[in-house]
């Protein structure tokens, strides 16, 4: 997809925006990315205003295709070499050993940091303008989800400049890319720790599955264990909608739109799988699709907030291995409404 006329003109300006510490948010085939210089405490101080976000939770670094890893990593071992080969540019982070001169602000204060060469060609093209002005030629823009900490993920510009309304043009430019085709983050794999013996441990399920990595490393990636680093996405509650979710099994769902509520209800089930019509339940179909249904996810999920629902009950997905990185997603959004 080449990179439409109009943001090109547009390329240089926000390049320029990353260089004096501004926020630029731009898309990417996951989701839009709330982005700022790297390199800059400041700047990335100014992302975690901006969302809400804890200091301590760690950002992803976004470099070109082109960039030399070893700037921002003390050290690459041989399995992060071969994902890169395998998987960049594409939606797969990196978790490597932070090199020293790379601001602790952006790994939430860890020794390690999270990379990403994106495959969307515009963020490629700002990410290429941006490392042009660099004196060494090396721009890393720091980027979690352009939305406020915990909330739904943008996948279309115009939901990042809902998300933002008290920040204007000066204070964020928002570069447009059309819907993001992946719909969901990155997957995660740490691979900082093999110096200790430690194999690869798959941080954050995505749009490339663990067999995918297993079939590259020949070793199936470990589950998250007590002393992994920290990654974004990893709370027990985030990606939430305002309001309420209930993720049920279908037999369950029918059980509970059947119950009378004050306010209208979103029912989310797989084709086929509808109740009988009710005057205050709004059925909606999913795709059965697992690609399909991260693609639209979040879109669904912003469009139900906006329609007056006093609650979304979702049919849980399938448990199937290609349906991880949903699962992973819904039920995150679904803990936040949880009683504690």
């Amino acid at each position: 997809m080449p990179v439409p006329s109009d943001t090109t003109l547009l390329l240089a300006e926000a390049a320029q925006r990353l260089a004096a510490g501004g926020l630029v948010a731009f898309p990417t085939e996951t989701v839009y990315g709330l982005g700022a210089d790297a390199e800059n405490p400041e700047a990335i101080a100014r992302i975690y205003r901006a969302k809400g976000r804890p200091s301590n939770h760690p950002v992803i670094v976004h470099v070109a295709p082109e960039a030399d890893i070893g700037y921002w990593a003390a050290s690459i071992p041989a399995q992060g070499r071969a994902l890169i080969q395998a998987f960049w540019p594409g939606p797969l982070t990196l978790i490597l050993p932070r090199a020293a001169h790379i601001p602790a602000a952006v790994s939430g204060g860890q020794d390690s940091v999270g990379l990403r060469c994106p495959s969307h060609p515009v963020a490629q093209a700002l990410l290429r303008e941006f490392a042009r002005l660099k004196a060494n030629g090396q721009g890393g823009v720091a980027a979690p989800s352009a939305n406020k900490f915990g909330q739904v993920s943008p996948t279309h510009a115009a939901h990042v400049h809902s998300e933002f309304p008290d920040l204007g043009p000066a204070d964020l430019m928002v570069l447009e890319g059309g819907p993001a085709q992946v719909g969901i983050e990155s997957t995660i794999v740490d691979v900082s720790r093999t110096g200790q013996g430690i194999g690869p441990v798959l941080l954050r399920p995505g749009h490339i599955s663990a067999a995918q990595i297993a079939e590259v490393l020949g070793v199936e990636p470990a589950r998250p264990d007590a002393a992994a680093p920290q990654v974004s996405g990893s709370l027990k509650a985030h990606y939430a909608p305002r309001t309420p979710l209930l993720l049920q099994a279908l037999d369950r769902l029918l059980q509970a739109a059947a119950e009378p509520v004050s306010g209208r209800t979103a029912a989310v089930v797989f084709p086929g799988h509808a109740g009988p019509a009710m005057e205050q339940v709004d059925w909606l179909e999913c795709p059965d699709d697992p690609a399909a249904y991260a693609r639209e996810l979040y879109s669904l999920l912003r469009r139900l907030d906006q329609q007056g629902y006093a609650r979304i009950l979702m049919e849980r997905p399938p448990r199937g291995i290609a349906w991880q990185a949903v699962n992973d997603r819904i039920g995150r959004a679904a803990a936040a409404f949880e009683p504690s």
